[in-house]
């Protein structure tokens, strides 16, 4: 699913305040099934309640398959009734976002299968984010007590990064603008307060932490230019990324926190066994706690950078 957040005040699609004066009936009720635009899909949705908010229906949705956390309130505008003519209009929604992520990632319309080159760079990925600073089996193929990582990797974004994510969204495909770069910090620079940070308290970790960041620097690194930049970032990012320079050492901590949506689907194709798995949502969970405590150090409350000028490329969903 699109970044979203749980606070009225930061979804995408909400009309301003005060414009519109509440109807006497509600369009919708509680545990009525909806369609709900999040982002550039639709979704499939329950309301679970209804309440008049600045002068106007507001209501709380659940996305059907997807976990609370994606619970919020919203405007009517971003709900449709399950009509025939509007599921039509999901399909197509659907449709065209897979055939634009085809054609940006030079995917064809059948499955690909990994080399074995392919399939060894992701298990050594997935071993640096994971470490704890001892040997580990170089395969970490099928084997009896391993699970599937699409279906339990699970990352929660705590709520005032998901309206990060929504404000960032917002910046670049609605007002044009982009991240000034290069940043400060830089994702580096963040890695490495991560890692003091954490050695201050234990400084028997710095090895097992250290390869753990590493891991996560180089998927940054790799999945950037393929599935982290909107298409108007495409230009910016050719222009930038010059001459072998890491992307680590030019954005910051707005374009890391797309890659925390985007992990699960990374790591959708390995098999991991269930400590490693444990493990690993540990890291992504911490960092993730930490880039809260410092959000507004880290991140910019508003884009300033030089406004998009034609889009051109091929870029990632917007």
């Amino acid at each position: 699913m699109g970044n979203s957040s749980k606070d009225d005040s930061a979804t995408s699609g909400d009309a301003s305040a005060g414009d519109a004066q509440p109807s006497n009936s509600k369009l919708y009720s509680s545990g009525e099934k909806v369609l709900a635009y999040h982002g550039p899909r639709i979704y499939e949705a329950k309301v679970q309640k209804a309440e008049i908010r600045k002068n106007e229906w507001r209501y709380f949705v659940h996305y059907l398959g997807w976990s609370k956390n994606w619970d919020e309130w919203v405007g009517e505008d971003r709900l449709m009734k399950p009509t025939e003519e509007n599921v039509k209009k999901q399909q197509a929604l659907d449709k065209k976002q897979n055939a634009e992520k085809n054609v940006r990632t030079g995917r064809s319309s059948q499955p690909k299968a990994k080399t074995s080159v392919d399939a060894k760079v992701d298990k050594e990925d997935i071993k640096n984010i994971v470490s704890k600073g001892k040997k580990r089996r170089h395969d970490l193929g099928v084997e009896k007590g391993s699970v599937t990582v699409e279906k339990l990797v699970k990352i929660q974004i705590p709520a005032t990064l998901k309206k990060q994510l929504v404000d960032d969204w917002t910046f670049v495909t609605q007002q044009d603008k982009l991240v000034t770069l290069p940043r400060s910090p830089t994702i580096d620079e963040i890695l490495t307060k991560y890692l003091e940070y954490k050695t201050k308290k234990d400084t028997t970790v710095a090895d097992s932490i250290g390869e753990s960041l590493k891991g996560i620097r180089r998927y940054f690194d790799r999945a950037l230019p393929m599935m982290l930049l909107y298409t108007k970032e495409r230009k910016q990012y050719i222009e930038t990324i010059v001459d072998g320079v890491s992307p680590s050492t030019i954005y910051g901590a707005e374009h890391l926190l797309r890659l925390f949506v985007k992990l699960p689907e990374l790591l959708a194709y390995m098999t991991i066994e269930e400590e490693t798995l444990n493990r690993l949502q540990q890291i992504l969970l911490d960092f993730l706690k930490f880039l809260q405590k410092s959000q507004s150090t880290f991140f910019l409350s508003t884009y300033d950078g030089t406004k998009v000028s034609g889009g051109k490329g091929k870029g990632k969903e917007e």
